[in-house]
């Protein structure tokens, strides 16, 4: 392998790019909030006893239903472990069992990509936002809605990397369609690795796919293969499928970073009435349930591997069975999940999303729900964060704006308030006097450009001026402003040698594959 590069922080890269561009998106200094910490105390809506009564239910469940799970390596792990395997594949443990197995996994880790100044802290009360995932189509209000494709994804990335509030990328920002599903995840992971140096999401599909995946981040990092147990790169999620069946390429993906020391995030996707019964009760139970049959597995697979527990639970419309996000029942889902979380000491997962077809007021006020829902039940990690629409058919490039800049707000609004005697202002308030104000006095010029915080999309304007201005809306400036980040964006600094040794193991490895899907099983 060749040397490590010389590497720069992204931000310091925007930095630069500011001062020479005179840009108009004013962007939070991450570096200075880093690691961003959610100070405030979590929102609990279940009692304690409450939280007892539902984590028995979901001991019940693993006890007596069982759960199924597709695939021969899976199904062997468990009996290994002393767990009951039916001839259907049906998977019971004891209670017993099972909380010894998650009490294994680590509460805290490092998730470090190739540019270690972009390092997460996962856990506690640390939190980070990521990008949309896995959505088949892509739209923006210049060139309308259409199916996935590899130029949108390096636009999608692209927009991941160039804004501060995006601190990690999902799977797949958007499906790539164009490119042949056996060898896709090739090329998109070569784009995480070159567009962007911040953390990212391998697709858990398959042991294969996740081996590639893994390598790559490897040779990223130069790191060797067989030491990158110990340095947790990359992450991917995967979904039992609800109700109770783990399918045999998330569970073989899953075990396969758990082999190789990289973190996966369980998530049962739960929608209430259709994939869970119709009440909050029922939902949290069976979500809970899956989610640690799943942490189980890979802990099984490699005591004290990683493990972020998922939880992705909303409703359907009940009058058409369509998935509603951002809903009341979603926002308290994502701040109970919280809860299960920090009961087995395990980092959380949970999503900010919504189900609206347009960037419109719907999209913001179910994201907002949603995001409250996450940050409110200390979320972790807040998948989506960025530019899902449409109930997650459609990454949305104005929608990655409006949602970095309510991230922004967010992240703003965590600080810790400063309470000091010059903080107080008590000498501003005798140089004031009664009746005065504070626009001219000295604390304020002290302060003035610093005070507050400062939107990039926001329109503060008067409406003479802003009618003047062209009467925009936000749905209009945000069409502006991803084109203009898209404009300033500057690739991360990558060893020219890195990227030509990236770009020759996907070479060899499209070579391999051929018209053949990646390999299923688990490498040893």
């Amino acid at each position: 392998m060749s040397k490590p590069a010389t590497r720069r922080g992204r931000r310091s890269k925007n930095q630069k790019a500011t001062e020479q561009n005179n840009t108009r998106i004013p962007q939070l200094d991450r570096a200075k909030l880093n690691p961003l910490a959610n100070h405030l105390s979590p929102v609990e809506p279940l009692d304690t006893e409450q939280l007892e009564i539902l984590h028995n239910a979901s001991m019940d469940i693993l006890e007596q239903q069982g759960i199924e799970v597709l695939g021969d390596i899976a199904l062997n792990t468990f009996r290994k472990a002393g767990a009951e395997v039916s001839d259907e594949g049906i998977v019971r443990m004891d209670r017993n069992l099972v909380m010894e197995a998650i009490s294994t996994a680590p509460a805290t880790f490092t998730l470090t990509p190739r540019n270690p100044e972009n390092a997460l802290e996962c856990g506690g009360k640390h939190i980070n936002f990521g990008l949309v995932s896995g959505p088949p189509n892509v739209h923006d209000c210049i060139h309308g809605r259409r199916a996935g494709n590899l130029e949108d994804y390096k636009k999608i990335i692209s927009l991941g990397q160039y804004f501060n509030a995006v601190d990690f990328i999902g799977t797949q920002g958007v499906a790539v369609q164009d490119l042949p599903a056996n060898t896709r995840h090739l090329d998109t992971t070569l784009l995480n690795l070159t567009l962007c140096d911040k953390p990212y999401f391998a697709i858990g599909i398959g042991a294969g796919r996740i081996h590639d995946s893994i390598q790559m981040a490897a040779i990223a990092k130069q790191i060797p293969m067989d030491e990158m147990v110990n340095h947790p790169s990359l992450m991917t999620n995967i979904n039992v499928n609800s109700p109770r069946k783990l399918d045999d390429s998330m569970a073989y993906g899953a075990m396969q970073m758990a082999m190789l020391g990289q973190p996966v995030s369980v998530t049962p996707f739960t929608l209430m009435g259709a994939m869970t019964p119709a009440t909050m009760a029922g939902a949290l139970a069976q979500q809970n349930a899956e989610a640690l049959l799943g942490i189980s597995l890979l802990q099984f697979t490699r005591p004290g591997a990683p493990v972020v527990y998922g939880g992705f639970t909303s409703n359907v419309d009940m009058r058409s069975g369509a998935p509603a996000f951002g809903t009341p029942e979603n926002s308290i889902a994502n701040m109970a999940g919280g809860q299960f979380a920090r009961k087995y000491n395990l980092p959380y997962r949970t999503s900010g999303c919504n189900a609206s077809n347009a960037v419109d007021g719907q999209a913001v006020w179910e994201t907002q729900m949603a995001l409250w829902g996450a940050v409110m039940g200390h979320g972790n990690f807040i998948y989506h964060a960025a530019g899902w629409l449409e109930g997650g058919l459609v990454a949305s490039l104005e929608k990655i704006v409006m949602d970095c800049e309510m991230i922004q707000h967010m992240a703003s609004m965590l600080q810790p308030i400063r309470v000091n005697s010059e903080e107080i202002g008590l000498s501003a308030m005798q140089e004031v006097g009664p009746g005065g104000h504070f626009f001219g006095c000295d604390h304020t010029m002290q302060r003035y450009k610093s005070a507050f915080y400062e939107p990039f999309l926001s329109d503060w304007q008067n409406n003479e001026n802003w009618q003047m201005s062209g009467s925009k809306s936000a749905t209009t400036r945000a069409t502006e402003i991803w084109q203009q980040a898209l404009k300033e964006f500057e690739p991360p600094a990558i060893d020219p040698a890195i990227a030509e040794e990236l770009e020759a193991f996907v070479k060899k490895r499209k070579e391999v594959l051929g018209s053949n899907e990646p390999q299923l099983e688990v490498f040893s």
